[in-house]
């Protein structure tokens, strides 16, 4: 099973918000630990330090003549540690009343220091606590801190008192701040993507919107320099591939021309050829370069297409080809379909219709054309009963000058370009074609138009 991968953001706007607030969860995370290991030195001071005072005024007091009782006082003398293994050690908090005892000059043999868990270990209360109690009640204490220090000579006094709370307002300040820090970066943050990611977004959508049918229309260079020099440099870039495309035009335009005029003067001295049959080679030779020749400059100027899309009866323009071959004498017969309005350019959708056909009757003599209309797409099939194609290289052949030489040889003709030429047609309007072995021995092309 493939692991699902966390949500990332794809606009740019979102990464950089996204980097800056994991910037700010770490920082504030760091600060975080750092508040509570100050705050934790705090309450390990906040609870030492009175405890050693105590023990020490105790021992001060003793020494004046009065004596520490087993069973009252804050400070209690006991023949042994209190402190059970069920109790959670503290020897940080114990190193630190043990030097503050020294401070004060106090000597102890031992210093034990622990929490014990709530109700395991009854606090004694100071007489002002005994009252405050009996009037309102006692205040639960979650955990209790009990501290057993022994003197050299084997006694041990006992303190215990309430663990001092942690502050669990830190944290919700902690987190107020961290959503006005979110509040005062984020938001410059993400105006500052936006205002960068907008002219990209722009030049993107230009950049697939380009198609060299249309003048190129240049973008307002906007944002930061160095977006704006990208913007630039797109605009320089469609200018050139517009101004090459019309060159190119303008070149096939001329190699046409030059190309017809010496193959129309050859067409005409054909004419004196007494041969009968060498003439009729010869006049085929010359319809085959000039078949060949509107082929490569059908396929090269595919994309500027100077016919506009117009509304027409697909099913009359399919039957017009069909009776074309027809009237040539071929057999190629056509199902009756009913009239579908469609907007597309008539004379390419003629000429990719008419190369399936004519590549249908080359190979197998004759062609079965049907046009089925759906809700979204108009299908316009083609079938023969030809030698086919093998499954492996049903796609080669829509390569330009591909001839598969098991079904086609020389004496079929064509240089390879008409099923290329229809593939373009047919994608340039936004369908597909496509070729697959028919059941019984064949093929069937398929060309796929949308509707709307």
């Amino acid at each position: 099973m493939t692991p699902r991968r966390l949500p990332w953001p794809r606009s740019l706007a979102g990464q950089m918000a996204l980097l800056v607030a994991l910037a700010l969860f770490v920082a504030q995370a760091i600060n975080l630990a750092l508040l509570l290991r100050e705050r934790s030195s705090f309450r390990v001071a906040q609870a030492s330090r009175p405890a050693a005072f105590r023990l020490a005024d105790a021992i001060d007091q003793e020494a004046s003549g009065r004596r520490i009782a087993p069973d009252r006082g804050r400070v209690r003398v006991a023949a042994r540690s209190p402190i059970t293994a069920d109790m959670d050690p503290q020897p940080e908090m114990a190193r630190e009343i043990r030097t503050q005892l020294d401070e004060f000059g106090v000597r102890m043999r031992r210093v034990e220091v622990a929490i014990a868990p709530p109700g395991t270990y009854k606090v004694p209360l100071s007489r002002f606590e005994r009252r405050m109690a009996a009037r309102h009640g006692p205040e639960p204490l979650p955990e209790s801190i009990v501290i057993a220090a022994q003197q050299p000579g084997g006694r041990w006094l006992v303190l215990a008192g309430g663990l001092p709370r942690g502050d669990t307002r830190l944290f919700w300040r902690l987190l107020a701040q961290t959503l006005i820090l979110y509040g005062m970066v984020l938001l410059p943050v993400l105006w500052v993507a936006r205002r960068i990611s907008r002219p990209l977004r722009e030049l993107a959508a230009a950049a697939r919107a380009y198609s060299p049918r249309t003048p190129p229309r240049a973008l307002e260079e906007d944002g930061p320099p160095d977006v704006a020099a990208v913007i630039a440099a797109f605009n320089a870039l469609s200018l050139r591939v517009t101004a090459m495309l019309d060159e190119k035009d303008r070149m096939l335009g001329a190699i046409g021309h030059d190309l017809r005029t010496p193959l129309a003067a050859l067409r005409v001295r054909i004419e004196s050829v007494e041969d009968e049959q060498d003439r009729a080679r010869m006049a085929d030779t010359i319809a085959e370069m000039n078949r060949t020749l509107e082929d490569i400059l059908s396929l090269a100027r595919l994309g500027r297409p100077s016919e506009p899309e117009t509304e027409v009866d697909l099913a009359a323009l399919v039957d017009a080809v069909v009776e074309d071959f027809r009237d040539l004498g071929d057999d190629v017969t056509f199902e009756e379909a009913e009239r579908l309005r469609m907007r597309l350019r008539p004379s390419l959708i003629r000429r990719a219709v008419r190369n399936l056909i004519e590549n249908a009757v080359k190979y197998a003599g004759a062609a079965e054309v049907s046009l089925r209309a759906e809700a979204a797409s108009a299908a316009i099939v083609v079938a023969d009963r030809g030698p086919g194609i093998p499954a492996d290289r049903l796609d080669d052949v829509f390569g330009a000058f591909i001839r598969l030489e098991t079904s086609r040889n020389r004496e079929t003709g064509g240089i390879g370009l008409g099923l290329a030429l229809a593939r373009a047609i047919v994608e340039e309007a936004g369908g597909a074609i496509v070729l697959a072995a028919r059941e019984g021995g064949g093929l069937v092309a398929t060309i796929t138009l949308p509707r709307g």
